[in-house]
């Protein structure tokens, strides 16, 4: 059985664990409740689900604090824990006013398996997401005034700037090609982790607190965390976790202060879309979901290192809403940002229209595939658009099939600053 069906398989039954924990959950007319370090949440309802990861309603019974709590499934152990702590480190790592900070995180046993579970301490955005704005519009029949809508894509394209211009200290970034966890062949990654432990690396340390690529990157090093290594390990031999909190729990670790020389270090979220984009009290949008995220620009330089990108793409990044190099990636070219912008300007189409511009009824009900719909750029504003010319250009100009045709994301706010100002 190939690993990629190992991996569906995998998914599907634990999502029917997690469904089962929540049917049970609403018969008993009680909530599930996990208990973290000493402390105990009720689970109260599923916010959202994906893949190996289930979002969920939590409440600290003693405070009565509200969160929402990612709980990612790790079955392959180890190695399982390392690539959800990646997400860890991206919260961590990118520090905007337009950016999701987490709260907190922690690594326990699944006591119904062999594996572990991360979970991810999130605030909770009663307000929902950009998506959920969508179904509403669509429901009752209704759609985003364009200022408002063009002001929220501002703001998402502010948080994506500070990714695509992440400075990191120079000498942090990893050898050139080996652009995040995903990207790199598995000989390689191993290879690293044999030069770690070489290098003087506590190999059962790594293994209960994974420093992921980018702890030397301003990324969260688990070491100088509020708890003592050392006590960290008399809690983990009896069982238990790690909590490192917020202000009611404890302190948040701050990025560390880089005062040499940095360098720049674009990373790429890879899977943006109105889903990921949650919507603040004030009305603020927060990007949000870091799991696909990795360093942009990745050289490929072979057609093995080209099926890699596409398998990690269509496993991790939404096919509505994928760049079309992601689709077929090429040899002798290199991956970077512009995946992003694509990515931008087909949520920028769904908030105006409600879909996808390759999801739309027309592709699926004619057995039109949208991966070919992709890779022509095949859409097309619906007739009778009330939205003004200049929003349909911003759109246009992100939704070209060669990323060096689209502009980067600081031309893309320059352009969306002058559609406001038109609107003002």
């Amino acid at each position: 059985m190939s690993a990629q069906l190992l991996r569906t398989f995998d998914s599907i039954k634990d999502q029917a664990k997690d469904a089962l924990w929540a049917l049970s959950s609403c018969l008993c007319q009680q909530s599930a409740k996990v208990k973290i370090n000493g402390r105990t949440f009720k689970i109260n309802k599923v916010l959202g689900e994906g893949g190996f990861s289930f979002v969920y309603l939590a409440q600290d019974e003693h405070s009565g604090r509200q969160f929402a709590l990612k709980k990612i499934r790790c079955p392959t152990g180890a190695d399982g824990v390392k690539e959800a702590m990646r997400e860890v480190e991206a919260y961590r790592r990118f520090k905007h006013p337009n950016i999701i900070r987490i709260l907190d995180s922690a690594v326990v046993q699944d006591p119904d398996g062999d594996g572990k579970i991360v979970y991810l301490f999130l605030p909770l955005y009663k307000r929902g997401n950009i998506q959920d704005a969508i179904n509403a519009n669509v429901v009752n029949g209704t759609h985003f005034p364009e200022q408002e809508m063009v002001r929220l894509f501002k703001g998402t394209c502010e948080a994506i700037r500070a990714m695509h211009t992440y400075r990191a200290p120079v000498g942090a970034t990893l050898p050139k090609g080996n652009a995040g966890s995903s990207s790199a062949p598995a000989a390689a990654r191993k290879n690293q982790q044999q030069q770690h432990q070489q290098d003087g690396d506590d190999e059962d340390d790594d293994e209960r607190f994974p420093q992921p690529e980018g702890d030397g990157e301003d990324g969260y090093s688990y070491e100088s965390a509020s708890v003592p290594l050392v006590t960290r390990r008399r809690l983990e031999e009896q069982g238990d976790t790690v909590f490192d909190g917020d202000e009611e729990l404890g302190r948040i670790p701050e990025q560390a202060q880089t005062n040499g020389p940095t360098e720049l270090v674009p990373y790429a979220h890879r899977d943006l879309k109105p889903g990921n984009i949650m919507i603040a009290d004030d009305g603020a949008p927060i990007v949000m979901d870091f799991g696909s995220t990795i360093k942009a620009r990745v050289e490929i330089s072979n057609r093995s290192q080209a099926l890699v990108q596409q398998d990690i793409a269509a496993e991790q990044s939404t096919m509505a809403y994928r760049a079309p190099e992601l689709y077929d990636v090429k040899t002798d070219t290199t991956l970077d940002e512009k995946v992003d912008i694509w990515s931008l300007g087909c949520t920028l189409f769904a908030m105006a229209y409600s879909h996808s511009p390759f999801e739309n009824t027309q592709i699926t009900e004619q057995g039109g595939s949208i991966a070919m719909a992709v890779l022509n750029a095949q859409y097309k504003h619906p007739a009778g658009s009330a939205y003004s010319q200049g929003f349909k250009e911003l759109v246009d100009s992100m939704l070209k099939v060669d990323p060096k045709e689209r502009p980067d994301i600081h031309k893309v706010i320059e352009m969306t600053n002058r559609v406001l100002q038109s609107l003002a």
